[in-house]
């Protein structure tokens, strides 16, 4: 039996996980935390000093997913990290501390089966295309830049090689920010307006062509559900960082 405990579980997509982890004969759900239920552990920190957990799932914010995870590494529980907001080298912090404790962190900027396809089809295409850029779509009211989908697929990108740039930005006339962020090599624009949920696109073009690989999320928290629940099962003896739901598939 696997002990978890859910941050955010009162989130859009905690709360579909945590009942999933009750549904399942070999999972446990054993503590929930949430800031603004008086009924749930206020912090990750109070939940796992209070019950015994082997893994810690956090969909809770930018802001406090950094805090969350290394407080359930040094307390030796494993980490599945569904929320965005944490940067490449925070995950390399993570990934130190984690080997440190002998513990596993799983992490994926989007736990559905789709963006997994896409880190993987979009890996494979930059070996054989030399120029691309990320499209980062998300609600009006999501406050990171870009999403932990997009900011995932840019690093994975990277791992492969820099893309070409016609014009150095360094040499560009007009405004730097037109160009977007660069992340880990690419450049990512992130579009925040009302309909979207979740989107990510990456465009690569070579000369007189053209190709696009694009994940799109519904408005229901049942694509990542199943992902995480993989995540939950495959992190249990672990040791350091896995980023990506790609990584568990066969």
């Amino acid at each position: 039996m696997i002990r978890v405990c859910v941050a955010g579980i009162t989130g859009w997509t905690g709360s579909a996980v945590a009942e999933a982890v009750e549904a399942e004969a070999d999972l446990e759900l054993v503590a929930g935390v949430a800031r603004a239920d008086p009924a749930r552990y206020s912090s990750v920190a109070e939940a796992l000093d209070a019950v015994p957990a082997d893994v810690l799932v956090d969909y809770t914010h930018a802001s406090a997913v950094k805090q969350n995870v290394l407080a359930a590494i040094e307390r030796d529980v494993n980490v599945v990290v569904g929320s965005s907001g944490m940067s490449a080298g925070d995950y390399d912090e993570a990934d130190q501390a984690a080997h440190a404790r002998g513990v596993g962190v799983i992490a994926a900027g989007n736990f559905s089966l789709t963006a997994a396809l896409l880190l993987r089809f979009a890996t494979e295409a930059a070996r054989h295309l030399e120029s691309w850029e990320v499209i980062d779509y998300a609600s009006a009211t999501k406050s990171d830049a870009p999403s932990g989908t997009s900011r995932e697929l840019a690093e994975r990108l990277d791992a492969v090689r820099p893309p070409a740039i016609g014009v150095p930005l360094d040499e560009l006339q007009g405004p730097r920010e037109a160009r977007g962020a660069t992340i880990g090599g690419t450049q990512v624009h992130s579009l925040r307006l009302p309909s979207f949920t979740v989107s990510a696109e990456v465009v690569f073009a070579a000369e007189g062509e053209r190709l696009s690989i694009r994940h799109d999320a519904g408005e229901s928290a049942a694509p990542y559900v199943n992902g995480t629940l993989l995540a939950v099962r495959a992190v249990v003896g672990r040791v350091g960082l896995t980023r990506g739901l790609d990584q568990l598939l066969g």
